[in-house]
């Protein structure tokens, strides 16, 4: 729920700062850009801390080699690609990247869900929920990759 949480809430501060006058933020893609950014920050630091690192390592399919290598290069894209969102440029880029990224890690959300695993002590999200906000998590992030 925090990731969600994370993109909820920067996107609405995001926004009213917009409002508020910050010109870099006058609309609702740069405000997306920030809550997407905020959700990865979140998720990707996620991949270095402790019993989190753990859970994400056991969440890997057990086909795959070297999962704590996987763990590490995936937490270091998503936090690679949150600086990116925050950089004009190259802002609809990182969201594409992002995007496939989610896609391509979201096998191992239906593995730990079948395998009924733990994350920081607290059982992983229910596989139904996971599909919900892995597809409100792409779609944020191709909104933003093709958007305005």
């Amino acid at each position: 729920m925090a990731p969600l949480i994370a993109l909820v809430v920067g996107t609405t501060l995001a926004r009213l700062a917009g409002l508020a006058g910050v010109a870099a933020l006058d609309g609702w893609h740069p405000a997306l850009r920030v809550g997407l950014a905020l959700l990865f920050l979140v998720t990707g630091l996620a991949h270095f801390v402790g019993q989190r690192r753990a859970g994400l390592i056991a969440m890997v399919p057990p086909g795959l080699p070297r999962p704590d290598l996987l763990v590490t290069v995936t937490g270091v894209l998503e936090l690679v690609g949150a600086v990116g969102l925050l950089i004009p440029a190259i802002a609809r880029l990182a969201a594409a990247g992002l995007g496939l990224l989610m896609l391509a890690m979201f096998p191992a959300n239906v593995s730990a869900a079948r395998r009924r695993l733990t994350l920081a002590g607290r059982p992983v999200t229910p596989l139904r929920q996971r599909t919900v906000l892995q597809l409100v998590f792409v779609a944020t992030a191709f909104a933003i990759s093709f958007g305005p």
